[in-house]
């Protein structure tokens, strides 16, 4: 089993026995969804806020995750971040602290898929969708274009009621954003 996939199966199995629901999110979610590309990192939304970072620490320890170097109780509690590697495959991973109702709900909707013997939650091709046009840099707008074009069945009223939600906070028109790709997708 790859680096990545091993590590990915004994995280989701440490926060199931801790019960923290998750969904992984980033380059791996659009992996699942999208097309193909190298990531170098995983991408994990906790559902717990950072009142729950001694319980993260512990499962860390336990997988051999060591903190990266400023990763402190003050750090971690002001970016609701924890960054953490695997010192022998090199293998960051970064927990990200929810406590919005839609990353509440996102891992709620989180799919399950089988990697290797394990059962991980990925985010769905829509959550992907809507973090990836969120971050809204290149690369993110690439990755939309892959997950919009392999998947033509996507929960359009969910998707654009969140993106019009975060509208709002980026001062973009993330719905025009998607519909505009999605345009593309279909001329293509």
């Amino acid at each position: 089993m790859p680096a990545f996939e091993a590590l990915l199966a004994k995280i989701s199995v440490a926060l199931e026995q801790y019960g923290i629901s998750y969904m992984v999110i980033g380059g791996q979610a659009v992996l699942v969804h999208g097309e193909p590309r190298f990531t170098g990192d995983i991408d994990i939304t906790l559902g717990a806020d950072t009142d729950q970072l001694e319980k993260i620490r512990q499962v860390a320890q336990e997988l051999s995750l060591e903190p990266i170097q400023g990763m402190t109780d003050d750090f971690v509690k002001r970016n609701a971040l924890l960054t953490v590697e695997e010192k022998k495959t090199g293998l960051t991973v970064d927990f990200m602290f929810s406590f919005l109702p839609y990353e509440r709900q996102a891992i709620q909707r989180a799919t399950l898929i089988t990697v290797g013997s394990a059962q991980i939650r990925f985010a769905t091709a829509e959550d992907t969708i809507i973090h990836k046009l969120f971050a809204g840099r290149a690369l993110d707008i690439e990755d939309v274009k892959g997950i919009v074009n392999m998947n033509r069945n996507l929960d359009k009223p969910y998707l654009k009621q969140w993106l019009k939600e975060f509208s709002v906070v980026t001062e973009r028109n993330l719905v025009k954003e998607y519909e505009e790709i999605e345009k593309e997708i279909q001329s293509g």
